[in-house]
């Protein structure tokens, strides 16, 4: 179960939930909401550059029929950051949204139920991609990491399409997917299968293994 909001807030510094909203959002089907509202949960210490943007961003993304609740979890939160672990929230800002159709965000039991777009991963990238850019003043993510259908997506979509200006050098793997992007070099263990780089760009060039993919 997701901790305790006051617990939350208690235990990590700077907690805070809000939502985004998009007006007149456009779906990749066509079809149009008059307000597309996105829920986020933020913690930990943002370092701006010059120009104002957050430059230590780590983006959570949820599975697929969790919430970013869900990274808040005693059992993981506590091994994620705290004090000297991985992502310690004095070193690092972390954003866990949630995903069009999921918790706090937008989704078809607010009212609309079959009227609701119709939504597909594109819709769910575009999206987050304009709360971390628009809404929370991102400049460069860190680290993105998505568990089981947000790994997949993450890996698939988010680096070829919305983010090689957030994170210019990635790598992926499989099952929980993450990229840890540092300067000019990506890491992730030595051990990781099906491991593909690509180069700088939104097109998945110089590729050590590619894959023909659907329209998202």
């Amino acid at each position: 179960m997701p901790a305790d909001a006051a617990e939350v807030t208690e235990r990590w510094p700077n907690y805070q939930e809000g939502d985004f909203v998009i007006t007149d959002y456009v779906f990749r089907t066509g079809e149009t909401l008059p307000e597309l509202k996105l829920h986020y949960r933020t913690l930990g210490t943002a370092r701006r550059n010059t120009a104002g943007k957050i430059i230590n961003g780590v983006l959570l993304l949820q599975g697929n029929t969790g919430t970013g609740a869900n990274w808040l979890r005693s059992s993981l939160a506590d091994e994620l950051f705290a004090p000297g672990e991985p992502l310690d929230a004095a070193e690092y800002f972390i954003i866990m949204p949630d995903a069009i159709g999921r918790g706090g965000s937008s989704k078809p039991s607010d009212g609309l139920k079959g009227k609701f777009p119709h939504y597909r991963y594109h819709d769910m990238v575009e999206s987050g991609y304009r709360l971390i850019t628009d809404c929370l003043d991102v400049g460069h993510l860190r680290l993105i990491i998505g568990s089981s259908f947000e790994g997949w997506r993450r890996r698939h979509i988010l680096p070829a399409v919305h983010f090689p200006e957030l994170c210019t050098h990635r790598r992926w793997g499989s099952s929980v997917s993450s990229f840890r992007c540092s300067g000019k070099s990506c890491r992730t263990p030595a051990n990781q299968t099906g491991v593909m780089e690509t180069s700088r760009g939104p097109e998945l060039t110089g590729s050590k293994r590619t894959s023909s993919s659907p329209e998202y």
